[in-house]
């Protein structure tokens, strides 16, 4: 049981540091992302206030975020613990199955610009199906 938990919690981690380079200014997928948010429409004022008004907020967005990563690492690990390698073919089934219909629907009920949607949408389903694999992938060095 000490196992799953520090796994989940290397998972989590790994949920935090793909997210954090995968959505960063730096890459195409971070610019999409803040133009989701219409940061791009802001002044580099308009900008600095909203950072700065979203930092208390930050800690228990920041938590929450770790906590859902947490779960699904958890879930990962224990596939991955049954089945072995197999663990691949059901992370693709499940990310088919339910994250691309969930964040499919969430955009095209969302306010998201029409030219920016598709870009938002392969960036978040790809951005899950990669941390889940290399989360997987780490598990099955560990186990």
């Amino acid at each position: 049981m000490t196992t799953m938990i520090l796994l989940g919690l290397l998972g989590a981690v790994i949920a935090a540091v793909i997210g954090t380079i995968w959505y960063s200014m730096a890459t195409p997928m971070g610019k999409w992302h803040m133009q989701y948010l219409g940061f791009d429409k802001l002044t580099p004022e308009e900008q600095k206030q909203k950072m700065q008004e979203a930092k208390p907020q930050m800690p228990k967005l920041y938590g929450a975020q770790l906590l859902m990563s947490f779960m699904t690492s958890l879930f990962i690990i224990s596939v991955a613990s049954n089945v072995g390698s197999m663990v691949y073919g059901y992370i693709l089934m499940i990310w088919a199955a339910f994250v691309i219909p969930l964040v499919g629907s969430s955009l095209l009920w969302s306010n998201c610009d029409r030219g920016l949607v598709w870009k938002k949408f392969f960036s978040d389903i790809l951005c899950n199906l990669v941390t889940y694999l290399v989360i997987a992938y780490v598990v099955l060095l560990i186990i």
